[in-house]
């Protein structure tokens, strides 16, 4: 059917990787029906078709990951599967699309259009694809972006046999909603950016179900054993998003206004990244990054970042195999609690890439939303073959 509606003259541009992954944790687990060690197999295959010179396209991108230690992140999923229209003043998009929002390092507050795939990764970086229609309104005075969301998505939780998920574990069965629709609420967003000199600006709005649950305690498993129950709000979030460059200084801000039936508040997350080009005499860059991240509900959000301090480096080696290190840690002001962050990649030769990342919590008190990840500090070497 799908090729039924493409010219002959379509151009296609296949790519996309296939990997496996290993993880291994430090500590045994604190429930007994987790593993101490992971093996997982991961592919992405993508396809782009261009055609009317270019100003049409259609985009694919399906998402496996099989992991025999956790049925929950063994799964499936359609990143991309969307058509476009461009001329010279606006772009039409409609279909499976993810669209990022966000400039900080250590968190994504205006980040709200996907829905955040958790199995994947506990840095909330991994997004589901999102039924979507946006026009994208080119002007002198800017870019407005206009969606309607269609079909909402649920976040995904470990199951009760994974590592890095909450004690006691989230039951999806048991998924609540505020709107009577659930799944079928349309939600709708905007967002107007531009630059004006050395600065960037974000403007977004979005409003309808939001992609962050409450979960709710407590609850009662099939086998009687207590979980916890998302419940998904319906809510409204303003956002700005500023950054400037001057010089070797990267300034930037996130922050938002969130607005629901049982709260509105602030948050924001703002910092610098100072970069030193040619360290050592060499081509290398070594970027240097601080950050602060405040929640006006402090103590009382079920969130772990309200009153901390980020802090990290990243180097760039700028060589062939795109060599690259980033190292983090964050620090919770109140208590001390610290979450420290490792990721690296490096390439090898054509078509192979190597990914290592490393996580550890240290000084969580039981009161912090991260306490159930204590012992979840873990080590992953992930070896990707791209093609």
């Amino acid at each position: 059917m799908l090729g039924a509606l493409l010219p002959a003259a379509a151009a296609a541009d296949w790519s996309g990787y296939a990997g496996v992954a290993m993880r291994a944790f430090a500590h045994a687990p604190l429930d007994e029906r987790q593993e101490r060690h992971n093996l997982s197999l991961v592919v992405q295959p993508e396809v782009h078709l261009r055609w009317d010179g270019e100003r049409q396209g259609f985009d694919f991108a399906p998402f496996v990951r099989f992991d025999p230690a956790d049925e929950e992140r063994s799964h499936a999923d359609v990143r991309e599967l969307a058509w476009f229209r461009s001329a010279d003043a606006w772009v039409v998009r409609a279909g499976v699309r993810k669209v990022f929002w966000g400039i900080t390092e250590s968190q994504h507050l205006v980040d709200v259009i996907n829905q955040t795939d958790l199995v994947e990764n506990p840095d909330g970086e991994d997004k589901l694809g999102q039924p979507m229609v946006n026009l994208a309104l080119i002007r002198d005075w800017g870019a407005l972006d206009l969606f309607v969301l269609a079909g909402f998505r649920e976040r995904t939780f470990p199951g009760s046999t994974g590592r890095l998920r909450t004690q006691p574990p989230v039951d999806t069965s048991q998924m609540r909603y505020e709107s009577a629709r659930k799944r079928e609420h349309v939600d709708w967003a905007l967002r107007w950016s531009h630059t004006l000199g050395d600065w960037g600006i974000g403007l977004s709005h979005f409003s309808g179900t939001g992609r962050e649950p409450v979960l709710l305690l407590p609850g009662t498993g099939s086998s009687g054993e207590p979980v916890l129950v998302p419940f998904y709000e319906q809510i409204d979030q303003t956002g700005l998003d500023l950054q400037a460059t001057k010089g070797q200084w990267l300034w930037k801000l996130e922050a938002i206004r969130w607005y629901s039936r049982l709260e509105t508040y602030y948050a924001a997350t703002a910092g610098f990244e100072y970069t030193l080009v040619g360290v050592f005499g060499t081509s290398a860059d070594l970027g240097l990054l601080a950050e602060y991240l405040y929640d006006e509900r402090g103590k009382r959000a079920p969130v772990p970042y309200q009153n901390d301090a980020f802090i990290g480096m990243r180097l760039a080696l700028n060589d062939a195999p795109s060599s690259e290190v980033l190292l983090g840690v964050l620090v919770d002001r109140d208590s001390g609690a610290r979450f420290f962050n490792l990721e690296a990649s490096r390439r090898f030769g054509q078509y192979w890439k190597l990914v290592a990342e490393a996580r550890a919590f240290a000084g969580t008190p039981p009161a912090d939303p991260l306490f159930s990840l204590r012992r979840d500090d873990y080590a992953q070497f992930e070896l990707l073959r791209y093609f």
